[in-house]
């Protein structure tokens, strides 16, 4: 299926999950098409560039293409070895391609450049319970010492099986971080991550769907918008099983 046509699949998914605007989605899923293609021709000329393979990587992950993003990713560190630490887009890609001991390691790579970071935990965290089970993966959490970002403390609490997701809420509210957009913003994707994990897919839907409809998430930094369009993706998948 061409980038454009995935797009469009991508949009009716999207919609059916959380009742999105379908023009303004569709809008930015053809943007990534176009920046698909954009990639390709530049790619080209200077196929070593790391540059473009990292865009061209995000493009295919945002677009839903995860083997083709795990192949730019790889692509990069082979060009330059010094981005296989830092490179958690990586460990992203992995998980939702199923390759899940990878990820988990490509986590465990980034935990040695960044030992502050709770949301690599997370993931590292999440990626081994789909190989190992809960018990094994909440025996080896990647262990933290320094303050991170809020609600990340708690939600790190919450995935040893040490809180539950209303734990987590009363915690935020207690902290009068109640309208802190992106505290909300994270402590919904990954207490629904938490819930899924649980088994409880009702549940991890319904907080999805506040992640994904947040005000915040959609614009903030870091991409932009980089963890909105990951718990996009997760949105999709859970709404698109049936189950």
């Amino acid at each position: 299926m061409n980038p454009l046509a995935l797009a469009l699949v991508s949009v009716l998914l999207l919609t059916q999950v959380r009742g999105a605007d379908s023009s303004a989605d569709a809008k930015m899923l053809a943007s990534f098409a176009r920046d698909l293609k954009a990639c390709d021709a530049a790619l080209a000329k200077t196929p070593d560039s790391v540059a473009v393979l990292s865009r061209r990587g995000d493009c295919h992950l945002f677009l839903g293409e995860f083997a083709k993003a795990v192949s730019d990713f790889e692509k990069m560190i082979a060009i330059d070895p010094a981005q296989d630490a830092p490179h958690w887009r990586l460990g992203i890609a992995y998980y939702f391609a199923g390759e899940y001991a990878k990820s988990a390691k490509q986590f465990e790579k980034y935990h040695a450049h960044d030992a502050r970071d709770r949301e690599n935990g997370v993931w590292k965290f999440l990626a081994q319970a789909r190989v190992d089970g809960l018990e094994k993966a909440r025996a080896e959490m990647l262990e933290y010492t320094r303050f991170d970002r809020e609600p990340f403390p708690a939600l790190y609490e919450m995935f040893a099986g040490r809180k539950t997701t209303a734990e987590v809420f009363a915690g935020i509210e207690a902290k009068k971080l109640g309208t802190d957009e992106r505290v909300l913003f994270f402590a919904n994707y990954y207490c629904g991550l938490n819930e899924e994990s649980l088994g409880r897919r009702d549940e991890a839907r319904a907080l999805l769907h506040k992640a994904v409809t947040s005000p915040w998430g959609r614009t903030a930094e870091g991409g932009p918008a980089y963890m909105w369009q990951v718990a996009r993706l997760h949105a999709e998948r859970l709404g698109a099983s049936g189950k």
